[in-house]
């Protein structure tokens, strides 16, 4: 049953059979006749059907609740046994905020080095793509903002407290500058995250504590793209110290401290509210425990 139960939770989360057949890497047919089979198995209808998926009935909202619950109980249990004869081995999966990719070496590769028969899978997605990711049991954890907006039931370990910097070409008015407020750089031509980040969210609301709006006039998800158009020399952005250091290093930027409007804000380990854990993820939720600046 617990393969069936894997595919229902994939068309509940694709919305689509045939994506969600091809996130599973199996045929469309096969995965409707499972679904179909664990339908009959427990007498109840799961999914409204007409020419294409239509959402979860009653009953499958339900099911889908516990289909989680014991998909993720049986991969811990197959975990727990796996540490048992090898150690801790396996495919660790993290999701996160793009402004913390350049600090989550510092968990993986203290993690790593300790447990080297883990490998690591790291993707770049917003706040709200990683609470999902971990409810549909897409990643073990992920790695992002803690106290800006609600969470639900999970799991968290702070690590840092992410401070902003204004980030502009060599040639820059403001290059010289010890430090500079949020009301000074609103004019400037700034490159931002787009707007369904977390981050762009926190920066808009600095300024407007500020008593200013911006509009980016390059928007981008990534923070790549950002700094490379602040080193073409026409641009300027806005990146957390330790992002910004590790980006602009070696290009023609300076990165000028931002004077704090409103609050700093926590960033961290996020895991499933489930116990217990699958043995590798409560080994990383002490790891970060043991690195965390907070």
């Amino acid at each position: 049953m617990i393969d069936k139960l894997e595919m229902f939770i994939a068309l509940s989360r694709e919305g689509h059979f045939g994506r969600a057949a091809e996130s599973l890497g199996v045929t469309q047919p096969t995965l409707s006749a499972g679904i179909k089979a664990l339908e009959a198995q427990l007498g109840v209808q799961l999914v409204w059907r007409g020419s294409r998926y239509g959402g979860l009935t009653p009953e499958g909202s339900r099911v889908l609740v516990w289909a989680r619950q014991i998909v993720a109980d049986t991969r811990t249990m197959r975990e727990e046994m796996r540490a048992v004869r090898q150690g801790l081995a396996g495919n660790l999966r993290l999701a996160v905020i793009p402004t913390a990719l350049t600090t989550v070496a510092d968990l993986t590769g203290r993690f790593g080095r300790a447990h080297p028969n883990v490998r690591f899978t790291i993707l770049s997605r917003t706040s709200i793509e990683i609470l999902s990711m971990i409810e549909n049991l897409e990643v073990d954890a992920g790695i992002s903002y803690l106290d800006n907006e609600p969470l639900g039931r999970v799991v968290t370990v702070p690590l840092y407290r992410e401070s902003y910097t204004f980030v502009c070409a060599e040639d820059s008015p403001l290059a010289d500058r010890v430090e500079v407020g949020w009301d000074e750089i609103a004019d400037e031509p700034l490159c931002l995250l787009t707007p369904d980040m977390q981050n762009r969210r926190i920066i808009n609301q600095n300024f407007q504590e500020a008593g200013r709006t911006v509009t980016g006039a390059v928007e981008s998800n990534s923070t790549v793209v950002l700094i490379s158009h602040v080193a073409a020399g026409r641009w300027a952005t806005i990146l957390p110290v330790e992002m910004a250091e590790f980006l602009g290093a070696g290009k023609p930027v300076r990165i000028i401290p931002l004077k704090d409007v409103a609050a700093r804000h926590a960033i961290g380990l996020i895991a499933p509210h489930r116990e217990p854990h699958t043995p590798v993820l409560a080994a990383l939720l002490r790891e970060a425990q043991g690195i965390s600046r907070l």
